[in-house]
C-alpha cells in the first residue's frame, strides 16, 4: 500500500510539474491533495489546496469551487479541524449538487460522514455514508462501496454487507422489537431504524420482518 502512494504520489508530481495552464493544474490539484493525505502528509496537501483555491477565486465557477471546498474540508479534517471541515463540505456537497455531478457530491458527503463520526454524532454519520452508499451503488463504484463499508465498521467474515449498526438492528428485530423500541435502546429516531431496516432488506434480498429473523437465526446471530 505505502508503495502504490509512493509510486501515486511520484507520478502526480511529475504531471503537476510538466504542467503550467492553471486550469489544467486545477484538474489535477484534488488527485494531488487525496495523495498527499493518503501518504500522511498533511502540510504537503496544504499547498496545492491553497493553488486550487487560488485558481477556483479567479474562475469562479461551480465545479472549480467545489472542487477547492472539498479539497479544503479534507486538509481540515485531516488537521482535526472537524466543525471546519463540515462546513467546507457542506459547501462542496451544495455546488457539486448544482453541477450535477452526483459522485463528487457523494464523495462530499462520505467525508461529511467520516467528519460526524469523529465528533460522535453516530446519527449523523450514518446518514452521510448510508447516502454516500446509495449513490455509490447506483453507479457502480465497487471501490468506493468497499472504502466506504471500511468507514462504517461492516463485519469481517460475513459475504452479507452489513453494517455493525445494521447488524445491531437485525438482532434487534429478530429478538421482536418494534422500530419505537429499537430506536429508545440505540438512542436514535424511528426515521433512522426505517432506513436501516429498509438497507439490511436490500443488502439481503429480504422483503419482511419475519424472513429478517429466520435469516438472522440461519446465520448464527441470535
Amino acid at each position: 500500500m505505502a508503495g502504490r502512494v509512493d509510486a501515486a504520489a511520484a507520478a502526480i508530481g511529475r504531471a503537476l510539474g510538466a504542467t503550467t495552464d492553471r486550469l489544467a493544474r486545477a484538474r489535477l490539484l484534488p488527485a494531488c491533495v487525496e495523495i498527499m493525505l493518503a501518504a500522511g502528509d498533511v502540510q504537503g496537501a496544504d499547498g496545492p489546496c491553497s493553488e486550487l483555491e487560488s485558481t477556483a477565486q479567479s474562475f469562479n465557477t461551480d465545479a472549480l469551487g467545489a472542487m477547492a471546498a472539498q479539497a479544503r474540508g479534507a486538509v481540515q479534517l485531516a488537521h482535526g479541524a472537524v466543525e471546519a471541515a463540515l462546513c467546507s463540505l457542506r459547501r462542496a456537497f451544495d455546488l457539486w449538487q448544482k453541477a450535477e455531478a452526483p459522485y463528487y457530491a457523494a464523495r462530499a458527503r462520505e467525508l461529511t460522514g467520516l467528519g460526524c463520526q469523529s465528533l460522535g454524532d453516530q446519527e449523523g454519520a450514518a446518514l452521510e455514508l448510508e447516502a454516500a452508499g446509495a449513490v455509490y451503488r447506483k453507479l457502480g463504484a465497487m471501490p468506493d462501496l468497499a472504502r466506504l463499508a471500511s468507514a462504517q465498521g461492516a463485519a469481517p467474515g460475513l459475504r452479507h454487507g452489513l453494517t455493525k449498526r445494521e447488524l445491531q438492528v437485525l438482532r434487534l428485530v429478530a429478538a421482536g422489537d418494534t422500530n419505537k423500541a429499537i430506536a429508545v435502546e440505540l438512542f436514535v429516531s424511528e426515521r433512522t431504524i426505517e432506513r436501516h431496516l429498509s438497507n439490511i432488506f436490500t443488502k439481503l434480498d429480504l422483503s419482511t420482518r419475519a424472513a429478517a429473523t429466520a435469516w438472522a437465526y440461519e446465520h448464527g446471530l441470535i
